[in-house]
């Protein structure tokens, strides 16, 4: 899928030895290189103007040649608890994207998006539902990031967590999400630790393999959703491709190669796949695994009538998870009120 083509290009997307090779051919000594790295992923800049080490002349250079804000955060959205805070990015090329803040007691977990839209076509995602617009580039995905970093800041506090859950789905878009973690993990430069990512797919079987023989770092989840593959067919159409069995088997290979843990992603829909029944069933699936399931009661989404299951029965189903020896966590719904939960990221233009 084609790539925006701005009037400038992002210097997010740059990686350090190509911010090297751009440093070095433009006959700058190469600790500039190092100065415009940390400008931009320790100091958290975001106009060549603050560079006030450079040159003026390298200064004008950088302006000259490359957009230091790509996206411009159009609409601004908080919880009424304020726990939630969602914003609306409009990018270069008119398409939209939403990400999303979510203050826990000690961590500032960013929700952030690798596609405008997403192909999956999950019946029950508002984002699923709007279809795939484009992917993103690494350097759209990074600057989510640092924006949310700029934002907390200024409240004294600082991204603890990321995960890319948000609009699109990030396996669909590989090297660009790779890339981009790559970068907010290196330790010269933003140095947010692999493990305080976490990559979210609907169940790509050949990028989980791929991920699994790279020996990426990041923590994996796989939205599951459903443990027979009739049941999960009509939920994620996916499923017609990448059926359960071959799903499974892919995981299981990814917790040996890696010796990592895998967490399952499940929205409780009510009376469809939130019974004790449906719970045995997925730990005969999973059993063995090194593995952790997050439930969650299903986010309302506008073309989708299914409901959200009630606490009472989430916690029916984390209990028979658990009886049969699976980790189980029932999550907490965060945002709702602003579209800013699980599945509930869309843009209508």
């Amino acid at each position: 899928m084609a790539e925006p083509s701005p009037t400038k290009p992002s210097i997010y997307d740059l990686d350090q030895t190509q911010l090297r090779d751009l440093i070095a051919d433009w006959g700058e000594p190469a600790y500039r290189e190092t100065q415009v790295w940390q400008g931009i992923y320790k100091q958290l800049w975001n106009s060549p103007a603050n560079f006030t080490s450079l040159s003026k002349q390298l200064r004008q250079r950088l302006e000259a040649e490359f957009s230091f804000s790509s996206m411009n955060p159009e609409l601004v959205m908080k919880s009424i608890d304020q726990n939630t805070v969602k914003t609306l990015f409009r990018l270069e090329d008119h398409k939209a994207i939403e990400a999303v803040l979510m203050h826990y007691n000690k961590r500032n977990t960013l929700c952030i998006s690798s596609q405008a839209g997403c192909g999956m076509g999950c019946v029950f995602c508002a984002t699923g539902q709007m279809g795939l617009k484009r992917n993103l580039t690494s350097g759209e995905i990074v600057e989510q990031v640092l924006y949310y970093a700029r934002y907390l800041r200024e409240l004294r506090d600082v991204v603890t967590n990321v995960v890319v859950m948000g609009m699109g789905e990030p396996f669909h878009n590989y090297d660009a999400t790779i890339q981009a973690l790559d970068r907010l993990n290196d330790n010269s430069g933003f140095n947010l630790g692999a493990r305080r990512f976490t990559i979210s797919t609907v169940g790509l079987v050949p990028a989980i393999r791929r991920f699994a023989a790279e020996r990426h770092q990041y923590n994996l989840a796989v939205s599951l959703h459903a443990a027979e593959d009739e049941l999960r067919s009509s939920l994620l159409p996916v499923n017609n491709k990448y059926p359960l069995s071959e799903l499974l088997d892919a995981c299981r290979d990814y917790v040996e190669q890696t010796r990592r843990r895998i967490t399952f992603e499940w929205a409780l829909i009510q009376d469809v796949n939130d019974s004790p029944d449906q719970a045995r069933i997925l730990a005969g699936r999973v059993k063995g695994m090194l593995c952790h399931v997050n439930v969650i009661p299903l986010n309302p989404t506008p073309m989708f009538n299914g409901s959200g299951t009630s606490i009472q029965r989430a916690e029916l189903f984390r209990e028979e998870l658990q009886r049969h020896g699976i980790p189980c966590t029932v999550r907490l719904r965060r945002g709702i009120e602003i579209q800013a939960g699980c599945g509930q990221l869309a843009i209508q233009a």
